[in-house]
């Protein structure tokens, strides 16, 4: 539904579910936190329970009084613009340098790391779906669940290897390359999945869309660069370059979707790529970082929990859900690990590279936003994702610093 001229009673209703989602998304957010798990898994929950408050209803589909309906909507716009800025902020905080130089064992690593959860996971949502064959919408509804799995979060494992000292050895620095690495490729297997799936073009039509934007991108990301570059010499640190820059992280969001069918978030994910490498790429990250932070963030992955459909929740989701989440954390150990033992780790490290390629974050829930405006995952759906990402945070920890600290060496 589109929103129509506002009047004071939206308005105000406006302002009520804007300031009820943001108080109560953050402190859920810091319980989170003080738990041991990532302040999201607290929003998603936080808008979990606010589907028990009246004017909230709507997420669901249950509540047709038009005042709640403009509000949610516009709910879901600023939810739009916040995983927008999510992803804007990943690629500002890409080290490129460090991608480049990464070299082939890191892109190995995660090529297998999206190439095994992808196909492991929709071999799963076919033995629950079934297989009415290659190209149908319920094949592609399966891919997509692979798709989803092919996402690493890899800030708790960083942590951990602080903690440890592992941060600058070549396993520490294999596992973050590789999830650097690993993004960038689950971005480009959503981008493609989403086209094909719409069926805008066929297979060819979609393969060269992609491409085409690729190509345009190099070429306005190098024009885009240079004058960044140019303005950034003269005014450092000014408060206009964020300004600037979010304005070319929206507008090539825009022209991803609007021109080449791209999801909206790969051109802002790019955007960032391209202007990561700037002298104040981390002051434009940290600008745009307070906007996601006390505003957009918060209402994006609220809107997650206020969007999630528990009423469906019986035996057979909660059996879909628990084997999401076996194959979601099995299928990135055996890719990762398999692999790194392939290319001379031994298996202990290989080990360790799998644990911490193992954990999914915000980047999974984003993907699976996407599959929900699409058409291709129903909302009862996000249960499983929620799952994944909560047990993942909650195990990798545990299991990387075990992997750490204990004496004996696997050969």
């Amino acid at each position: 539904m589109s929103l129509t001229l506002p009047n004071t009673e939206i308005i105000l209703q406006i302002l009520l579910s804007v300031g009820v989602i943001v108080i109560i998304a953050k402190y859920f957010g810091v319980l989170a936190k003080k738990a041991g798990i990532p302040q999201v898994a607290g929003m998603i929950i936080a808008g979990l329970l606010l589907r028990f408050i009246p004017w909230f209803h709507n997420f669901g589909g249950t509540e047709p009084n038009i005042i709640y309906a403009e509000a949610n909507q516009f709910i879901s716009y600023m939810s739009e613009i916040g995983v927008i800025l999510i992803m804007f902020s990943a690629g500002l905080s890409t080290n490129l340098k460090s991608l480049v130089k990464s070299g082939v064992k890191a892109t190995l690593i995660a090529c297998c790391g999206v190439f095994v959860p992808l196909v492991m996971g929709t071999i799963m949502a076919l033995c629950f779906w079934g297989f009415d064959g290659w190209g149908t919408e319920n094949f592609f509804r399966c891919v997509f669940v692979g798709t989803i799995l092919t996402a690493t979060s890899v800030s708790i494992s960083v942590a951990v290897l602080k903690e440890f000292g592992k941060i600058k050895t070549d396993v520490g620095q294999t596992i973050i390359s590789a999830a650097i690495i690993d993004d960038v490729i689950g971005i480009i297997v959503l981008t493609i999945v989403l086209g094909v799936s719409s069926g805008k073009g066929g297979y060819l039509g979609i393969i060269l869309k992609t491409i085409a934007f690729f190509a345009c991108a190099i070429i306005a990301g190098f024009l885009v660069y240079r004058l960044f570059r140019w303005y950034d010499k003269r005014h450092p640190r000014s408060r206009r370059i964020p300004i600037y820059a979010l304005g070319v992280a929206f507008i090539f969001a825009y022209c991803a979707e609007e021109f080449f069918g791209i999801a909206d978030i790969t051109g802002a994910y790019i955007a960032g790529i391209v202007l990561c490498s700037l002298s104040d790429a981390s002051y434009m990250e940290s600008k745009i970082d307070i906007n996601a932070y006390m505003l957009f963030s918060p209402i994006f992955f609220a809107s997650i929990g206020l969007k999630t459909n528990l009423s469906g929740l019986d035996s057979s989701l909660l059996l879909f859900a628990i084997s999401f989440v076996i194959v979601g954390c099995i299928s990135k150990i055996i890719g990762c690990s398999g692999i790194s033992k392939i290319l001379g780790f031994n298996w202990k490290e290989s080990y360790q590279i799998g644990l911490g390629m193992m954990v999914r974050g915000e980047v999974a829930l984003i993907v699976a936003t996407k599959g929900l405006s699409t058409g291709l995952i129903d909302s009862k759906y996000f249960t499983a994702v929620i799952l994944l990402i909560i047990v993942s945070s909650m195990l990798v920890p545990i299991l990387l610093k075990k992997a750490f600290t204990d004496k004996k060496e696997l050969q």
